[in-house]
């Protein structure tokens, strides 16, 4: 690994994003930080929360298996709390029936205004037609709902950019624009009905896909296209389960020095079928890496289980999706800036998207730590 060219990249990378927020793509408007957001609550004195006194935000969250969905999930309901909304919270643990019943359930119980991060982006046209029909406007949180007109706007993050900050990351560790070495990979993609994951992956491939057509990366296994990558519902167990046939499979007799995966659970899964298949770190142990930056995620980085992760501050985000509750339901225009990137198959979403920054062992402490993210006890533990 060229530990020169690797310290420039992260180096730019902390200048450009060591306050890493939500920043809009097209005005030149000073980025949100995470300083500005860390775990507060905008308190603009009675008059907000006066007017949002009696107004009920429901709020659909896929599930309670990673980390990452609860933690959106408790900091948008204690900021909308704090502003007065009445919030109704549920998830649906990645059941599309489930949050199908449980979104027609908020509609009948008089919900002002939906949130909706999706388990199927697609499966859920005829609950939102109902929303629709009721006149509550709909806003998507972090996942595109597809083939819908019923969604007004959209708060997530970068998501071709998350892919491309992960091919980034790849092409400088192993400085593939320069070296004479071939080093294997395997990929690792989101569920195939989740539109971020298809982002991620088209901008990890357009960093990537130019390596592996010159053999300076080689995917023994031949899966490379996101059809033969992806994971449906961004399953752990299957993710450990497919690295731990590729080893069997295609390197009993060579070394794995790539795990291309887009989610921490992915990396988890991964760690587990290497160490099965006897890799040890600091020997052979290979690249991994991963996305939100979850708390064992950061753990691993620091042991060295882990190379990488994206760090993706869902304080952030829940606070731009509150604004935009806010705003909807005041009948004023939220901030966006993205126009052009969210077709959904029926419009093209008015979207905000927040930025994401690729953490290591080299930069969590001032991003994350400093950051107040997590504290230095939580990662001792």
């Amino acid at each position: 690994m060229k530990k020169r060219v690797l310290s420039l990249m992260l180096t730019a990378i902390m200048a450009m994003g060591l306050a890493v927020g939500c920043g809009p793509a097209d005005t030149g408007a000073p980025a949100d930080t995470a300083a500005d957001t860390s775990a507060e609550t905008s308190d603009d004195g009675g008059a907000d929360k006066a007017a949002s006194t009696g107004k009920k935000v429901a709020v659909a969250m896929p599930t309670q298996s990673s980390e990452r969905w609860i933690n959106d999930g408790s900091n948008m309901k204690q900021k909308l709390e704090a502003l007065g909304y009445e919030v109704d919270l549920q998830y649906a643990e990645d059941d599309v029936q489930a949050q199908v019943s449980q979104i027609e359930n908020m509609i009948a119980a008089g919900a002002d205004c939906l949130v909706i991060a999706a388990v199927d982006s697609s499966a859920l046209v005829n609950v939102e037609a109902q929303a629709k029909e009721a006149g509550i406007p709909i806003i998507a949180y972090d996942r595109l709902l597809m083939d819908t007109d019923a969604v007004s706007y959209y708060a997530t993050f970068d998501n071709k950019g998350v892919g491309t900050a992960i091919g980034k990351y790849i092409e400088e560790s192993k400085d593939l624009a320069n070296t004479s070495e071939t080093y294997t990979i395997e990929f690792f993609m989101g569920s195939p009905d989740d539109n971020n994951a298809v982002m991620l992956y088209n901008g990890l491939m357009e960093v990537l896909q130019p390596y592996l057509d010159d053999g300076t990366l080689v995917c023994k296994s031949g899966r490379t296209s996101f059809e033969d990558t992806c994971i449906l519902r961004w399953s752990q167990e299957t993710a450990q389960q497919n690295c731990e046939n590729y080893l069997t499979g295609f390197y009993a007799n060579d070394k794995l020095d790539i795990c291309a995966t887009a989610f921490d659970g992915f990396a988890y899964g991964c760690k587990a079928a290497l160490e099965g298949a006897g890799y040890k770190v600091g020997e052979d142990w290979p690249l991994i890496t991963g996305q939100d930056a979850e708390l064992m995620a950061t753990k691993n980085i620091i042991a060295g289980s882990q190379t990488m992760s994206i760090y993706k501050d869902t304080r952030l985000l829940a606070d731009k999706c509150v604004t935009m509750v806010q705003a909807v339901l005041e009948g004023s225009e939220p901030e966006i800036n993205d126009k052009e990137q969210y077709d959904n198959g029926k419009l093209v979403v008015p979207s905000y998207l927040c930025t994401p920054v690729a953490v290591d062992k080299d930069n969590y402490k001032k991003i994350i730590v400093d950051g107040g993210y997590y504290t230095e006890e939580q990662l001792a533990e």
